[in-house]
């Protein structure tokens, strides 16, 4: 956990949130334990900026990836991590791609100060494939 919650930190230094002020990291494994991180980037027309959190998931996938773990984020203004829970519209691109009983959402003020949860907790009803097309889709990746 500390580890995944120290590469968001890291992550959250690339940041590019001028109108906001509130910098997001996020550091996303992989089951086969690979890490890919992503950083929220605004935009002033606001609608194209893009959350950490999707940033992560769209470089993991754009390399290949599509097993995932678990997730760190972290995120606050310059110089205050509050620990910040994924939007909806994240937690509907971590449905599409993760196990919502088992897939970890790790919300992090520090290494020492995080909550747990899986993705069910946050997004109970989610927007999800039919289980015989999810198994069709898995079939034509490999």
């Amino acid at each position: 956990m500390k580890d995944l919650i120290r590469q968001a930190i890291t992550a959250r230094e690339n940041a590019y949130a001028p109108y906001s002020g509130y910098r997001v990291g996020a550091a996303l494994r992989t089951k086969g334990g690979r890490i890919y991180t992503g950083c929220n980037i605004e935009n002033a027309a606001f609608s194209p900026s893009c959350c950490a959190e999707r940033v992560s998931f769209y470089n993991a996938v754009s390399c290949g990836e599509h097993d995932f773990e678990a997730i760190a984020i972290v995120g606050g203004p310059k110089n205050h991590m509050s620990g910040p829970a994924p939007c909806g519209v994240c937690r509907q691109v971590m449905a599409e791609f993760c196990d919502p009983y088992s897939f970890q959402i790790i919300m992090a003020k520090s290494e020492e100060d995080y909550e747990t949860i899986v993705l069910e907790e946050l997004l109970p009803r989610g927007f999800s494939l039919p289980s015989d097309k999810t198994e069709s889709i898995k079939k034509n990746r490999t």
